[in-house]
């Protein structure tokens, strides 16, 4: 069996995850519900998140001066048309 002690984490819990980025848990979970934030993936019932995946995602918003155009990370809320309704028919 190979001993892994020595290799870094690849993957980070939520609050791991916030604490690298420099963000709440709870802003972490409300970018994953609405789809604004860093790729993530479910292992078993575990949300985790590669490193490589928050570097990208944070370097999205990388500017080098208040005159550069917004970097492209989002909110975390709603961005778009609002989901249709169970039930109801928007016509």
């Amino acid at each position: 069996m190979t001993n892994l002690a020595g290799f870094p984490p690849r993957f980070l819990r939520t609050p791991e995850a916030a604490d690298f980025l420099g963000l709440s848990s709870r802003t972490l979970e409300k970018h994953r519900t609405y789809g604004t934030g860093p790729a993530y993936r479910k292992l078993g019932g575990r949300v985790v998140y590669a490193l490589d995946d928050l570097k990208a995602w944070a370097d999205r918003g990388a500017v080098t001066s208040t005159s550069d155009p917004r970097g492209s990370v989002l909110p975390a809320k709603r961005h778009g048309p609002a989901p249709m309704q169970a039930g109801r028919d928007r016509r």
